[in-house]
């Protein structure tokens, strides 16, 4: 079994919104379309953070035990172009709703 480089990050703070606190003090906003996904996360919910070349969102949270489990993020103190974030969900749930 691989050796873990660093340890995994548990949730300190998740309200029902779009913020959520880590282990280490870090603060994340989540991407809007993302935030279903965490509602299932719990304290002990261990999550990683990892660093992405994207548009709108500058990380990515990982749920350790669920790797497939990724949410979009940026900085908490940050915020999204409120028009980029309109298009893109808007094109988001058109694609979506053509896939079903």
């Amino acid at each position: 079994m691989a050796e873990r480089t660093r340890p995994n990050l548990l949730i300190t703070r998740h309200d029902a919104s779009d913020n959520v606190e880590l282990s280490d003090g870090s603060k994340w906003r989540i991407w809007p379309g993302d935030i279903a996904i965490t509602l299932g996360w719990l304290p002990n919910t261990e999550i990683e953070t990892s660093r992405i070349d994207d548009e709108m969102c500058s990380h990515v949270l990982i749920n350790y035990s669920n790797r497939s489990q990724r949410v979009r993020v940026i900085k908490a103190n940050e915020h999204w172009p409120l028009e980029k974030v309109r298009r893109e969900l808007k094109s988001s749930t058109r694609v979506k709703g053509r896939l079903k």
